[in-house]
């Protein structure tokens, strides 16, 4: 006996084997994207059913389609109404691509993360400065001496992510030649 899952999609359930194609309600996946999908009860294999949350399914968005055209029609007798309308639903076609035993756990894909500013920060910059806003930026660097705001508007051209903070950290520059 194959083993089989049973999956919880759009609030409808689904029970699933490997291989297997199924036209579920619209995913926001988009096509070609996999995705897992809620696993309620994994079965078929050695051990029986297994309701373990740490089950996982991998499935594949194969196609957004339209589903079959259902047509509605009124009519009312002896007042001359009628009236025809159609409709037809957004499905998403999935197949089903793994279903496995179990998930990783977190300690083994997850990885303490290292810090960002390690890598981007420029030696002589301001501490915390990644994280200051440019309105902050601008009352700061009033008081930063030249080495932090060159530091800071080497890291600025790198990242080119704010003007506004550039043009603080120029003008800050500016007024300390001028004072110099």
């Amino acid at each position: 006996m194959s083993s089989y899952a049973i999956i919880s999609l759009g609030g409808k359930q689904y029970r699933v084997r490997e291989g297997e194609r199924l036209l579920v309600d619209r995913l926001p996946h988009g096509e070609g994207k996999t995705f897992s999908p809620t696993v309620l009860l994994t079965g078929g294999g050695d051990d029986g059913p297994n309701l373990s949350p740490s089950a996982t399914v991998t499935a594949r968005v194969v196609a957004d389609v339209k589903g079959e055209k259902i047509r509605i029609g009124k009519y009312r007798p002896k007042n001359g109404y009628k009236k025809h309308t159609g409709f037809r639903a957004s499905l998403s076609q999935i197949q089903i691509e793994s279903i496995g035993a179990s998930k990783p756990k977190k300690s083994e894909t997850a990885k303490a993360p290292e810090p960002a500013e390690a890598d981007d920060r420029v030696k002589g910059m301001p501490a915390g400065y990644a994280e200051l806003t440019v309105a902050e930026i601008k009352t700061a660097s009033a008081d930063w001496n030249r080495p932090m705001l060159e530091a800071a508007l080497e890291y600025e051209q790198a990242h080119g992510k704010r003007k506004g903070a550039l043009a603080a950290i120029e003008s800050a520059l500016a007024a300390k030649e001028e004072a110099s």
